[in-house]
């Protein structure tokens, strides 16, 4: 099964409209940065015959940081990255993310998140979401005897 992940035009629309008033009328220039440069972070998912997967890079984030919720189909990530302690410094760029990262994902399939389990190495988390049960493929074992009428 090659299930795709659901695009909802009209969510990407509203995000767009919403930093369209937020930011777009008292900072234009805001427009043209990317959204992941301050709340976002960048994932890949894909999805298995029994599971789906997800990989998501928090850089500057601890293990005990990180809070992963599910309901239903949506898995939500939230983070916070460390301060460095420079609030006193004068920044000439500011490109590594700082604050709280937070993104959902409606998945294509509903999933057991008794059974989910997370992992954290080098600034990656990895997520394994089994799908749920009554999802997964079963075979199907015939019983029976050869006495049939019609059959000799």
């Amino acid at each position: 099964m090659n299930s795709q992940m659901r695009w909802d035009p009209f969510t990407d629309l509203q995000n767009t409209m919403d930093r369209l008033f937020d930011q777009g009328f008292s900072r234009p220039w805001r427009l043209m940065e990317r959204e992941s440069n301050h709340s976002s972070f960048p994932v890949n998912i894909w999805e298995t015959e029994n599971e789906v997967h997800l990989q998501a890079a928090l850089p500057g984030v601890r293990p005990e940081d990180v809070n992963i919720a599910t309901a239903g189909e949506v898995v939500t990530i939230k983070a916070e990255p460390q301060s460095d302690g420079s609030s006193e410094s004068t920044y000439h760029l500011s490109e590594i993310p700082s604050g709280p990262f937070s993104r959902s994902f409606t998945l294509s399939v509903p999933i057991d998140a008794d059974k989910a389990e997370a992992r954290y190495e080098h600034g990656m988390l990895y997520l394994t979401l089994p799908k749920a049960e009554y999802l997964r493929p079963r075979q199907i074992k015939v019983s029976g005897t050869n006495d049939h009428p019609l059959i000799s």
